[in-house]
Formats: C-alpha cells, structure tokens, sequence
C-alpha cells in the first residue's frame, strides 16, 4: 500500500503582482470560470489513500487524486484516464460518494468524488508531492482542499459502514 515516488512534472504557478502594481480583483460569480473535474476515493484495507499537491496555488494541500472532464467522457472514464496518468494505475470506478459544489476566488468547482479500489498497478506518484494512505480516525490529520474537504464526514460515515 505504499506509493512510489517517480518524477514530477514541473507545473508552473501563476504570476504575481509586481511591486507597485494591482493585484486583479477575484471574478464576479457570474463571470467566474466553471470547473468539471472527478476524484478517486481508492480505499484499500478500509483506509483511503490521498496525495498531496506538489505545484500551483494548493501546493502541499491535500485531495482525492483525479482530475478535468475531458469532453466526451463520462465522469467515471475520466477518473480511469487521470489515474492512470497521475498515479500509473488501473482502478475499478464504484458508488458515487458524493458531488461538491465549491466557489474558489478564481473559479467555480464540480466535484464528483466516486469510490475506488485499485484493479492493477502500484500508485507510482507522477504529479504529487507525497501521499499516505489515512485511515477514518485520521482523515483529519492533513490540510485538504476546500472543496475536498467537504465529503470528509461523509466518507468517515461510509468508512465505518465498511
């Protein structure tokens, strides 16, 4: 159960006002970006694997691996693409655990968070900084993303349930 690490991709992050320049204002609701993108709650054991963001704005946060909707996929192709890309790993996409509705400042999120249990592979880290497989006792023990954040609860209730 444990991930290796191979080499990450370098993804830059976002520029930054210079000194005496604007910092942009966040988009009005209205006008805000709006995000399609699938997470993969792989439990094995009755613990559930996360990983940690190694680029960007959430660098070092935590969250379900997966990733963007690609037109003409399904959300559950999607989950099977982005795994098998960010952690080079076949999952078997089961129940739908739950779809979240986040505002971020800079955009709008739909998250749909599906269970998943690992058909072949062994999570090789492609994208992410770290990873560690959490248990319902602690599912706390790490910064998650807002938006994944949100199904914490639910996901301790459907752990117990296990």
């Amino acid at each position: 159960m444990k991930a290796k690490r191979m080499d990450s991709r370098k993804k830059g992050k976002g520029g930054s006002a210079k000194a005496g320049e604007s910092a942009m204002k966040a988009p009005s609701p209205s006008t805000r970006k709006s995000i399609r993108v699938v997470g993969a709650v792989i439990i094995e054991g009755g613990k559930v694997f996360a990983t940690q963001r190694g680029y960007g704005d959430f660098k070092d946060m935590w969250e379900f691996p997966g990733g963007k909707i690609e037109k003409g996929e399904t959300p559950q192709q999607a989950l099977e693409r982005e795994i098998r890309e960010e952690l080079d790993t076949e999952v078997s996409v089961g129940e739908r655990l739950g779809l979240v509705e986040y505002d971020y400042p800079d955009f709008h999120i739909s998250l749909d968070c599906y269970v998943c249990s690992i058909v072949k592979g062994d999570l090789h880290l492609r994208e992410h900084e770290a990873a560690s497989w959490l248990d319902k006792d602690s599912l706390d023990s790490v910064a998650w993303l807002p938006a994944d954040l949100s199904l914490i609860e639910k996901l301790k209730e459907f752990l117990r349930g296990m």
